[in-house]
């Protein structure tokens, strides 16, 4: 593989890691899909051994020969950029974690069927927009049992360099992809819907019919308003999970690992 000595910011082809955003990352001329970046060793071996594909790697030196080694074996053919911790920094506008980002080519988007073709819990991510939430929504899911995730086209993308980074590779390892049409379409997949919200119809998430449940759509809203009237008012269930000390709600992501343990198929 080239190996390239970074010694300008304005060297041909490090532009992926620098001057494009992520908008501009997923409408990428060059890749039918668009590219993502992920980083750091750990995330970059989740997402190759789940079949992603590398374009190009960004690298300290210092883990040339060691962190990112395996990497850029398996990775075969495709440049390796490297320069000093400093240089890299100045380049990307943050400390690489790790000291090693690779840019992937984003794959096609699978259909709402094909995702949930064998699955018996989802999770539907409603609005979501902080890529910290979206991380850690997909790594409880992928700890927990769910398995696969769907999301309204007013979420974060998943394939966020910060998304990926905080579910830790979790995003590469359930099946996602976006829902377009009413959240109650999922019925005819055979989906009862469960919307997690406080209203006075709430049933509590220990609810012994959720659990009795052949195929389930756990549905998570907003980080500051939650779930709309329409959505709720749509969903078989609206359910709660049950609160000490007068606190009146969890943040999204710490509900949703509640959730996907409580509502699990047994």
């Amino acid at each position: 593989m080239p190996i390239i000595e970074i010694t300008s910011l304005n060297t041909p082809g490090v532009e992926i890691f620098s001057s494009l955003t992520e908008a501009q990352l997923r409408r990428n001329i060059d890749n039918e899909n668009g590219i993502f970046i992920a980083e750091s060793p750990k995330v970059i071996r989740v997402a190759l051994n789940s079949g992603y594909v590398p374009l190009a790697l960004l690298c300290e030196e210092k883990h040339i020969c060691g962190d990112a080694a395996d990497i850029i074996e398996r990775c075969g053919d495709i440049p390796v950029y490297t320069g000093s911790r400093q240089l890299l920094a100045s380049l990307t506008g943050y400390t690489l974690t790790r000291g090693v980002l690779c840019a992937m080519q984003r794959p096609a988007p699978c259909c709402i069927d094909e995702v949930c073709k064998d699955a018996r819990r989802i999770v539907v991510i409603d609005g979501v927009v902080d890529t910290t939430n979206i991380g850690a929504i997909f790594r409880s899911a992928a700890a927990l049992g769910i398995d696969a995730v769907l999301l309204t086209p007013t979420s974060c993308d998943p394939l966020n360099r910060r998304s990926i980074r905080v579910s830790m590779g979790s995003v590469f390892l359930v099946p996602w992809t976006w829902i377009d049409g009413p959240l109650q379409s999922l019925g005819a997949l055979g989906f009862k819907t469960a919307a997690m919200a406080l209203t006075d119809n709430s049933v509590s998430i220990d609810d012994a019919r959720l659990a009795q449940e052949e195929k389930l759509a756990i549905i998570m809203g907003t980080e500051g308003e939650g779930l709309s009237d329409e959505v709720i008012s749509s969903s078989d269930y609206v359910v709660r999970i049950p609160m000490s000390h007068n606190v009146d709600s969890l943040n999204v992501a710490a509900a949703a690992a509640v959730a996907f343990w409580e509502l699990r198929k047994r």
